[in-house]
């Protein structure tokens, strides 16, 4: 649901690596969430006022429309050895200026950054440490940014890997996504990864 790409930013920032050196000590199979395995079924989450985390499986349905704020529950696969079912709630999503992207030269001249913070909980309990999440940004009448940027911005919006600890169930870690747009608002962001949910993402939608 993509737009075609207006930019392709292939250039990482370096400082955006952790402090401890976590994000080498397991170094990840790919850059980005594999495909998910469709071992559960895509039902609705509980809408009621129960808090407590849905059991595996119970996950939210694909095409699922939330507000910056709400918890959605999801497959994820992070490498063939490393799945799991997590819940996101996405915090957050701030506009930056344009001066943030000087670090990322002159292919981001003219392009507006967006910060989608967002707080990442393990619900399965599966072994999830060191895996990285990534949202994308959905632009004000729902298209896609087109714009692929990889890394973060220190001190504005880095994009953390998930601890060692995020190997037991209720374990959480807080991350940013970075992305950005040379035209209209980022107004929403999306969860696209797996069969299921690339051409019926989750989407936050900010107020």
């Amino acid at each position: 649901m993509f737009a075609a790409a207006l930019a392709a930013i292939g250039l990482g920032l370096s400082a955006c690596g952790s402090e401890d050196g976590s994000a080498t000590q397991e170094p990840p199979a790919s850059s980005a969430p594999a495909e998910t395995e469709e071992t559960t079924e895509s039902t609705p989450a509980d809408s009621g006022d129960d808090a407590s985390a849905p059991v595996d499986g119970d996950v939210t349905a694909p095409g699922t429309e939330l507000a910056v704020g709400d918890r959605a529950v999801l497959p994820f696969e992070y490498t063939s050895e490393k799945s799991g079912t997590i819940a996101v709630t996405v915090t957050a999503i701030e506009k930056g200026t344009e001066a943030d992207m000087a670090p990322f030269g002159e292919k981001a001249k003219g392009m507006t950054p967006y910060f989608i913070r967002m707080t990442v909980e393990n619900v399965s309990g599966a072994d999830l440490s060191y895996a990285t999440l990534s949202l994308g940004g959905v632009l004000e009448g729902g298209g896609g940014t087109g714009v692929v940027l990889i890394g973060g911005l220190p001190g504005k919006c880095e994009s953390e890997a998930a601890p060692a600890e995020f190997a037991a169930e209720g374990a959480t870690f807080e991350t940013c996504s970075l992305t950005a747009s040379p035209s209209a608002p980022v107004t929403a962001a999306e969860f696209d990864e797996g069969d299921e949910y690339s051409d019926n993402p989750v989407v936050w939608a900010a107020a």
